[in-house]
This record gives C-alpha cells, structure tokens and sequence, in this order.
C-alpha cells in the first residue's frame, strides 16, 4: 500500500531531501527503499551506442567479443569433437540433422537434439554433462582482459584482485566478473539477456528485496548508521511507463535472507562494515533457484542521491559452486547453453580457475568467488510485518524447486568425488522428456532415438521420466512433476 507523508511528515521530509528539521540538531531518522535493479556488477567495455547487430562485440573488457557457444552447427561439431567416442558420421548428423526440413518445427526440433547431444559430452558414454561438468574436456571460456572493474577490495590488499575501480581505487576483487564478464547472456550495457531477464522477473513479482537505513544524526552524514537488506513478500508495485513505484510500503523478513549491518554516511556515500556471512536474496529468474545469496566477508557501499533514489553495490565471496548451479540448473544445462550461446562446462572450469577466497581447509581449493551485485533502488516505506513473515513459498512451484536442489546436490558430489553422479529424477536434463515428444514427426527419429544417450532410472517412471510413487491398487500412479518449464514464475501466494 502507498502511505501518506502525514504521520512524522517533518522527520521523513527531513530524510528525503537530506536535511533535518532543526538546523543543528540530531534526531533519530530512518530511509527505506525498494531495489528495483538488481544484476551482477560486470563493467561494460563495449563501444558507446554499438547496437548488438550480432553476437560478438568486441570492447576494452572482451578484445574477441561475447560467447558463441552451440551458436551454430560449426559450434555444435565443434563440441561434440571433443569426445573421443563420438565419430565423424555421428557428429556431422546431430549438427544437421537429416530430413529437418520435412518437420514442422525444424529449429524446435534441432534444439532439442543439440540439447540432448550437448548434454553426454563425458570422458565416456553415459555421464552426464552438466551434473559432472569435470568429466567433459573444458572447451574454453573467453575471459576478460580489461583492467577496470566495480566492486570492493574485499581482502583489504591493493596489490590483489588485479582491477582498478572507476574511480581509481586498486585491489578490486570481481574474480566473477574475470570469468563470467565475456559470456553472452550477461554481457551488455544495461540489455544483457539475463540481466534483463532477472529484472523482469523479480518486478513481476518473482521476489523483492527491501533496504532500510536509520541512524540518530544526520540522514547524509552518520557515523552510527544501521542497514539491514532483506526479502519482502509484497510484490513490486510497478506504475505508469514500467517504472518502480515510489513510496509504497513494504514488509521485510527478518528470518531468511536477512542481515543488519552497521554503516557509515559521509555525504550521502554510505558504507557498512565487513562481516564473515551477509545474506541477502539472490538473481533469479525462475522460482527454483530464488533464495539466499550468502556473501562471505560481505560488504555493501550505496550512494543516496539528492532525488532520494539510492544506487551501489552488495559484495563478498560465494560459492562458485552454487553460482554454477544457479545459472545452469535454473532450467536444464543444454536448454540455457544453447538458446543463450554459452557453455556450462567453460563457465564451470573459469569459476574453478579464478576462485580466489574461502579456502577449503582440508584441501586449501579456493571455495569462493569475489563478486558484486549492482543495486538500484527507489525511496520506499520499509516496516516491520505485524506479525512474523516469512519468505513466500509457491506450493505449486515446490516439485521443481525440490528437483533443482536435488541436481545441485548431485553436482556438488560429483565434483567433489570426482565420481559420475547420475541425474535426479524430475529435471529437465537432457530434453527429457521434451525430445521424444518433440521429434515424432522427423525421418531420422529412430536413429536420434537409439544414438543418443539420456538420464535413465532404476525406479519406474511415468511418461514424463519421473518415479512413480508406490501407490494403493485402487488409485492411479501419481506424477511427481511436470518436466515442461514453465515460461514465469507463477506469483500466486499459498
């Protein structure tokens, strides 16, 4: 709901426009706002006004231009080259599929073939690509090479990180943006596809993160201030010309993605103190991957503007293995490669590559990344619920959700055993069941059919690939989930 600016009209006038009521004198004040542009912090190096006319785009940042992964059949033979049990006949034939022009959907039906090729690219037949991306040769990722990057010096240590800041700060550790700054989807100024993506999502209604800033003296100047950063369950309202409402207000969970930090304001430059676990909402773009970002040695820096409007960056180290998870398994490792011209394999070796903090303290592998988010937010009215609220849960959406935690699972044994994981039944790997639909009508069915492998599982399963669970005599078998994915988030609160 909006509220009227009449109950302590002078203390948040005061606050907006950065003054307070009594010249001289220092009360309790508080800001809130609501984020309504939240990405990865990747620094364009691209040229100004370049209109994206093709996939690759050179620039300061990426001196070859963006991925261009499965981009075409070369791509395609290209990867699937790479595996020494794969032959020529077999390779030429998945790139070109014969007879795809007789079908009724010829790109629909060669994207799934892709997919369900792209998805066995293992030492040997039978392991699966992206739950064991260690056992497929890395095909290379195209990492960045410019100097400048945003983010923050999150070891304290100028002569590390290897980036300059724009505003000439040394020792800037955005290792993420080193591995991940050239891949297609997430490059761009301000139109990478899965930044754009992830904004749309989140402000229709997928998530919303909340801010809430208070202190006892001088909204642009407090030595004493307090952030806290959350989840709301109160959809983003969004007005005329899709932009994000102003002063509306919105709830904030203090259970999950929650972390309240102490801060500094100098002239209107807010900074908070580093803490070991800042936890906060992450990008998303479908409901099975929402949830918690946990930074390690986190930290966030906002710049509160004369117009009210707060921009900046949230940072620390994470996991690599959860951001792996987070981009592929989102919806199916082939699916998200192919569609956005990337590799989940290369991205998987350059996290592996950079890692630069969390040390495994029995092996001494780097477990973490460094990384920022890039945060735009709009004043907003930021209040404690009446009662205790918790992050919204999709009942509808739970299957999937419970699929996606169980593939990331499997990954994470995987590498680190280093020993083939099967596929979690109720994904969507490997374009199953979508493949076998979707090809009925194409000549070399049979051979796609009997030539390609795909997840297979000792349970029985139904007619979309899942377990059938034990069910009475009486009753018929019930399906666990459907494969299909869906094309947004259902927003439904149950």
């Amino acid at each position: 709901m909006k509220l009227r600016r009449s109950f302590g009209f002078c203390a948040v006038l005061g606050a907006t426009l950065g003054m307070s009521c009594q010249s001289g004198a220092a009360a309790p004040w508080t800001r809130g706002f609501v984020v309504g542009s939240y990405e990865y912090a990747f620094h364009y190096g691209g040229r100004p006004g370049f209109g994206r006319t093709g996939e690759i785009e050179p620039g300061s940042d990426c001196l070859h231009g963006s991925t261009v992964h499965f981009s075409n059949d070369a791509q395609v033979q290209r990867a699937l080259g790479l595996q020494a049990w794969r032959g020529k006949d077999e390779v030429d034939k998945i790139a070109r599929p014969p007879g795809l022009e007789e079908v009724k959907a010829p790109v629909l039906t060669r994207f799934h073939i892709w997919d369900r090729a792209v998805s066995y690219r293992g030492w040997r037949k039978g392991i699966e690509t992206y739950v064991n991306p260690f056992a497929a040769v890395d095909p290379g990722e195209p990492e960045v090479t410019g100097k400048i990057a945003d983010g923050f010096d999150l070891d304290a240590n100028p002569n590390t990180g290897g980036f300059t800041s724009p505003d000439g700060q040394k020792g800037i550790d955005n290792a993420l943006y080193r591995a991940w700054g050239c891949d297609a989807p997430w490059r761009g100024n301000g139109n990478a596809t899965l930044d754009l993506r992830a904004n749309d999502k989140m402000q229709e209604g997928l998530y919303t993160v909340v801010i809430r800033i208070s202190g006892d003296q001088d909204p642009r100047n407090d030595d004493n201030a307090v952030l806290e950063i959350g989840y709301s369950p109160v959809h983003i309202v969004m007005v005329a010309r899709g932009n994000v409402g102003a002063d509306y207000s919105y709830r904030i969970v203090k259970t999950e993605q929650y972390t309240k930090l102490k801060a500094r304001i100098k002239d209107g430059l807010l900074e908070t103190e580093q803490v070991d676990e800042l936890h906060a909402p992450r990008i998303a773009w479908f409901y099975d991957h929402t949830g918690d970002a946990d930074f390690h040695k986190g930290r966030i820096r906002l710049i509160i503007g004369g117009d009210g409007n707060a921009a900046g960056l949230i940072g620390g180290y994470r996991n690599w293995r959860d951001l792996y998870a987070e981009n592929t398994f989102a919806q199916d490792g082939g699916q998200q490669g192919i569609r956005e011209h990337e590799d989940g394999v290369a991205l998987f070796y350059a996290l592996k590559r950079n890692a630069d903090g969390m040390p495994d303290p029995v092996s001494g592998q780097n477990m973490g990344i460094s990384t920022a988010y890039r945060i735009k937010a709009v004043p907003a009215f930021v209040v404690d619920p009446a009662k205790p609220a918790q992050v919204t849960v999709l009942t509808a959406e739970e299957p999937r959700r419970q699929a996606f935690l169980a593939i990331r699972a499997a990954m994470i044994k995987a590498t680190t055993t280093r020993i083939p994981q099967d596929v979690p039944p109720g994904t969507t790997e490997a374009s199953v069941p979508t493949l076998e639909r979707i090809i009925v009508d194409l000549p070399s069915r049979d051979y796609f059919l009997k030539t390609l492998d795909r997840p297979h599982y000792v349970d029985p399963v139904d007619e979309f690939g899942n377990v059938i669970k034990p069910t009475p005599a009486t009753s018929k078998p019930d399906k666990q989930v459907n494969n299909d994915v869906p094309v947004a988030a259902d927003d439904k609160k149950l």
